[in-house]
């Protein structure tokens, strides 16, 4: 349409001033031609104009008629090369990756003994809250606030009406028995409380705000723990502090890398799928897209689609009546909006990964489907999923329950040589911690700040300009260790207390990755403050369901410092 009205422009009459009859032919002639020229060039190609009405291309893809202009205008050669780069070995490892190991044994002050720190009649529960991963955070949490509360805790109960509905238990999800086990020094755990008087107690309900240090819970938890024997804490997603003295943090590791582990059948589904990603290429890249709709709708960000865009992420957007209202060119500058498949494609081959690399994609329903899915398979046609490695018959276990499907993504992501992501959601920081933990195997984040007005204007410069700058925004975003000044980050994507510089001699100890002087120096804690709280995974806010008449209201009593809003179904994971 847009083609059509720019060409009628130039249908009317040229008025040439009355001149010499040579000079005015002349004059003419040229004016013609330059007529015809211009308007050959915005002329749409030959069966560019079909019987049929047919939506147009996604805007944000390269190939859209007007981006073919600009290159056609450019006077700079932005080819795409196929091949990679001469880096070899250091594109897929850090070269100083085998200096630094995880390191989360109990000290020697941290009482090694559960049944000397747990309390009688004193029984922790807690309900989860999201998707996977962020149900995640919160039971590695309900382990702390546990040890904190010198309480038993009961095997924590997973949300199964939030978005994602989802019916499985711990047990079907997670191998309880080794939970129990792997914790058993830490924090007395049981899968359901006693009974009493041949009755299942009725647990106290509340909620405790976000960030809850260990003051906190004693100020607050505890007095009602010891009033009630039995209490549950609900919407429990990030609900512990950020900054925890060195001991709590290493358990919050013995949990999250050690403890918490997939039921077999996960475990096994997922390592088929590595091995046979394995059996085409000897080592492959593994892509959290999120490019879904509901993504690009809570990010507030416009991807270029025109009044159907704003119209279709416009009407998902309004499920969180608590978003302030969108503004697309400031999430840009900010860094806040997700890349398109076909920026994460440029990205991946300005670093120097070629055509011949082999791609796990783990997303949901990208946002435009094939069309949009189009320019990074152009790039990168080695295509994979879980859905394209397996038959239907060998998902049919998993394909009912999301976040068992979730879980296999999990795995072939954990397991990748490259692990890239595309959002600083939930699965990202937990996979970014959890390699970093385990030996420093490259993870790349974008660094969408500098990179979104590097593709705005990609068709003003070479390739070869692009991907020199690409490569250098990129320095501090690729999973390499020291790539954040110490006491910065959020614990569970920087687990900083729980990773060691190895000593010359094997056989030595381990030192801590932070000396004293810099634990000093970042207060001896990572900061709450330097978490971006908005970049939380965003969720549907629905009214707060009636739990019980002892729910306490979550915003009562809010600490001090930045909170992110109260989203109450977490959809992002």
């Amino acid at each position: 349409m847009g083609s059509r009205r720019r060409r009628g422009q130039h249908h009317g009459r040229w008025v040439v001033p009355s001149v010499a009859p040579a000079a005015a032919a002349f004059t003419a002639a040229g004016l013609l031609l330059v007529v015809v020229a211009f308007h050959c060039f915005l002329s749409p190609p030959l069966g560019g104009g079909g019987g049929g009405v047919r939506r147009h291309n996604p805007p944000f893809l390269l190939n859209k008629p007007a981006e073919l202009r600009r290159n056609l205008v450019g006077t700079v050669d932005f080819t795409v090369p196929s091949g990679g780069s001469r880096l070899g070995e250091e594109l897929w490892t850090s070269k100083t990756a085998h200096h630094f190991v995880g390191c989360s044994d109990a000290t020697k002050e941290f009482a090694a003994d559960a049944k000397a720190v747990t309390e009688p009649n004193r029984y922790l529960m807690i309900a989860t809250s999201g998707g996977l991963n962020q149900q995640r955070t919160g039971i590695i949490d309900a382990v702390v606030a546990a040890r904190i509360l010198n309480a038993t805790l009961v095997i924590p109960k997973l949300d199964q009406a939030s978005f994602w509905n989802d019916a499985s238990d711990f047990g079907e999800i997670f191998d309880a028995d080794s939970f129990i086990s792997s914790l058993a020094n830490d924090v007395k755990i049981i899968r359901q409380v006693p009974d009493r008087n041949g009755k299942t107690p009725s647990p106290y309900k509340m909620r405790v705000p976000r960030k809850c240090t260990p003051k906190c819970y004693e100020n607050r938890v505890l007095p009602a723990l010891l009033k009630k024997h039995v209490v549950q804490l609900t919407k429990f997603d990030y609900r512990v502090s950020n900054r925890l003295e060195t001991d709590l943090q290493k358990l919050r590791c013995r949990v999250n890398y050690h403890a918490l582990k997939f039921t077999d059948p996960i475990l096994e589904m997922g390592r088929l799928l590595v091995q046979r990603m394995r059996a085409k290429s000897g080592r492959f890249i593994a892509l959290h897209l999120r490019f879904e709709p509901d993504m690009l709708a809570f990010s507030g960000c416009y991807f270029g689609g025109g009044e159907i865009e704003r119209r279709e992420l416009g009407a998902i957007r309004k499920r969180w009546d608590t978003l302030h209202e969108s503004n697309p060119d400031r999430e840009r500058r900010h860094g806040k909006c997700p890349l398109t498949p076909e920026e994460v494609g440029f990205m991946l081959r300005a670093l120097g990964f070629g055509k011949d690399v082999h791609l796990y994609v783990a997303s949901g329903d990208v946002y435009g489907g094939e069309e949009t899915l189009a320019p990074l398979k152009a790039l990168f046609p080695n295509f994979h999923s879980k859905e394209t490695l397996s038959s239907k018959e060998e998902l049919a276990p998993f394909l009912p329950f999301s976040s068992r499907m979730a879980a296999l993504d999990y795995v072939v992501c954990d397991d990748s040589d490259v692990f890239v992501t595309n959002n600083n959601g939930n699965m990202a920081r937990m996979l970014a911690g959890r390699r970093r933990y385990f030996g420093h195997k490259r993870t790349i984040r974008p660094n969408s700040k500098k990179l979104s007005s590097l593709f705005l204007n990609r068709t003003s410069m070479s390739w070869d300009t692009f991907a020199s700058k690409v490569q250098m925004y990129q320095k501090g975003f690729m999973g390499e260790p020291n790539e954040i000044k110490p006491g910065k980050g959020e614990f569970h994507e920087h687990p900083m207390d729980c990773i060691c510089a190895r000593t010359k001699r094997r056989t030595g100890p381990s030192k801590p990755y932070l000396s004293n002087r810099a634990r000093e120096a970042a207060g001896n804690h990572t900061s709450d403050a330097e978490f971006d709280w908005s970049d939380l995974d965003y969720g549907e806010n629905t009214p707060l369901g009636g739990d019980s008449s002892t729910e306490t209201d979550p915003d009562y009593g809010r600490i001090a410092g930045p909170d992110i809003p109260e989203l109450e179904d977490i959809l992002s994971d």
